[in-house]
């Protein structure tokens, strides 16, 4: 059997269309400027052409900040600026189109920038940017984010913590957003207790308490709180069955 070639693991190694595929072009080289051209398929970017060949494509806001025109001689210091702006705008744009479908805290557009390959200076610029504007705020993002689950799925404070955690949020800031909120775990744990229990009427007591045991604490709620719901609901008389909260 034929021996089959070694996986490329040198970036000289991959041809040079699999690199262009991964983003990895070959700097531009320093000379004059012969042309810039509006791109075909988006008249928003132009094609910078040195010394008669392409060189590089670029947003036309970036071309136009640069100052660029056919005939400036421009330098590998030049170069290496179009390039920063040119990314920065990339990633900037990338950040914007991660915004369109919901707010996003910090935390996420970072994680989202830094899986598309960007470095952390860019990244830190582009949020830097996104502050200028107001289109992210950590702490606007908490309060929002507690008041849309209070108002459609209410769940305890440590579960809040965690899924706040995990958008990156700032302890202080989550303390902060929590103490504002004034949550009524034990009245919302009893809401949702009530509405499950109904749906668990035909198991044996200690089997219903079980599993609204697992439920509540599943949706964020503490032992005390658990307990004294359990308790609210022993005293109260049955119900009909309503719609499964989950």
């Amino acid at each position: 059997m034929p021996r089959s070639k070694p996986f490329p693991t040198k970036r000289a190694d991959r041809p040079k269309r699999q690199r262009e595929a991964e983003g990895e072009r070959p700097v531009p080289q320093s000379g004059m400027i012969t042309a810039i051209q509006s791109q075909v398929n988006d008249p928003d970017r132009v094609s910078v052409f040195i010394e008669g060949s392409f060189a590089i494509g670029v947003a036309r806001d970036v071309a136009d900040a640069c100052g660029l025109h056919q005939g400036q001689v421009i330098d590998d210091a030049g170069i290496a600026d179009l390039l920063a702006r040119e990314q920065l705008n990339k990633a900037t744009s990338a950040a914007l189109n991660f915004l369109a479908y919901r707010p996003r805290s910090e935390g996420e557009i970072r994680r989202r920038l830094q899986r598309g390959g960007y470095p952390v200076a860019t990244v830190d610029a582009v949020i830097d940017k996104l502050r200028s504007w107001r289109y992210v705020d950590d702490e606007d993002f908490a309060r929002r984010w507690i008041e849309n689950r209070a108002a459609h799925r209410p769940r305890g404070a440590r579960l809040l913590v965690q899924e706040l955690q995990a958008k990156g949020i700032d302890r202080r800031v989550m303390a902060e957003a929590l103490d504002e909120a004034e949550l009524d775990e034990a009245s919302d744990a009893l809401t949702l207790a009530r509405q499950r229990a109904r749906q668990l009427r035909d198991l044996e007591p200690e089997v219903r308490e079980r599993r609204l045991t697992g439920f509540l604490a599943r949706r964020g709620y503490g032992f005390d709180v658990i307990r004294a719901t359990l308790k609210a609901l022993r005293e109260e008389p049955g119900d009909e069955p309503s719609s499964d909260p989950d």
